[in-house]
């Protein structure tokens, strides 16, 4: 099987192209190729498929073998390689990608040299009410909304960008015990399908500094739903402006909740790492 390692800030995936379908075996397939000592090594398997709604579909299966409905840095990945391998016009700077959770998502590429170089995508508006994040919680929006784990209190902020995330506001993300709470707050019984968490401090307006710990893969070097959710929720909690650069552990992404139609909208790079082949019998 042909694919290609891609990263979105560090946060990395093999992609494949070609398939019809997504393969009944994907989840155990992703298993496999993502382990970092066992496989090619990432935080997800990537099908690009074609779709009755959009342009292409994309797929994402975790590393633990399980399907994210969503990934903003995955979707990046995937316009990149959609226009650099020439499965559009190259005079097409504006792409159509349908996810399972999110639908179809309008791309925009910004093109240099002939290659797709940064991406702004159209990420939809976000989801507030806290039975469909989902949360238990039957309030709309959830805000600073209190949960206990191993003994220690936090509140949290719950957003869906067509993927479940708490986001809880702390005095030092980056240097916060990511692998300890994380974990536990995945799996807290608040979140009937698991949850995305995200750690964020917020700097200044204009800059927060997130740290996250994913659903199905654990901590990555950067969520690009996930930098969604923590400008929304830091706008509802009156901390930042509608938009702000998030700065993750691989790098700096733009966000914009946009007053206008609702929808946010993030900007930031795509990079192809190399091609190869692998046996997968």
């Amino acid at each position: 099987m042909k694919f290609t390692k891609m990263h979105g800030l560090g946060n990395d995936f093999i992609v494949i192209a070609g398939e019809e379908a997504l393969p009944a075996d994907a989840g155990t397939l992703a298993a496999k190729l993502c382990s970092r000592f066992f496989g090619i090594g990432a935080d997800g398997l990537v099908y690009i498929l074609p779709s009755d709604k959009a342009d292409f579909m994309m797929r994402i299966i975790n590393s633990d073998g399980s399907e994210a409905e969503q990934c903003g840095n995955a979707i990046r990945c995937a316009a990149k390689y959609i226009y650099d391998n020439g499965l559009v016009d190259t005079g097409k700077k504006e792409i159509a990608i349908e996810t399972i959770g999110a639908g179809a998502q309008r791309v925009q590429l910004h093109v240099k040299d002939g290659k797709a170089e940064t991406v702004r995508v159209d990420m939809g508006e976000p989801v507030l009410e806290g039975l469909k994040v989902p949360t238990t919680v039957d309030r709309n929006p959830v805000v600073e909304h209190p949960v206990s784990a191993d003994g220690r209190d936090f509140r949290f902020t719950a957003v869906s960008m067509g993927n479940p995330h708490c986001v809880i506001f702390v005095e030092d993300a980056v240097h916060f015990d990511l692998h300890t709470w994380g974990p536990k707050l995945e799996v807290h019984p608040l979140f009937p399908k698991k949850i995305n968490v995200e750690f964020a401090t917020v700097r200044s307006r204009d800059r927060i500094d997130m740290r996250v710990w994913e659903r199905g893969a654990g901590p990555t070097l950067a969520c690009g739903t996930g930098a969604c959710a923590t400008l929304v929720a830091s706008v509802l909690n009156g901390y930042a402006d509608r938009s702000a650069v998030v700065s993750l552990k691989g790098g700096d992404l733009h966000i914009e909740w946009s007053e206008a139609d609702n929808h946010v909208y993030m900007t930031g790079p795509a990079e192809e790492v190399f091609q190869g082949t692998v046996n997968i019998s």
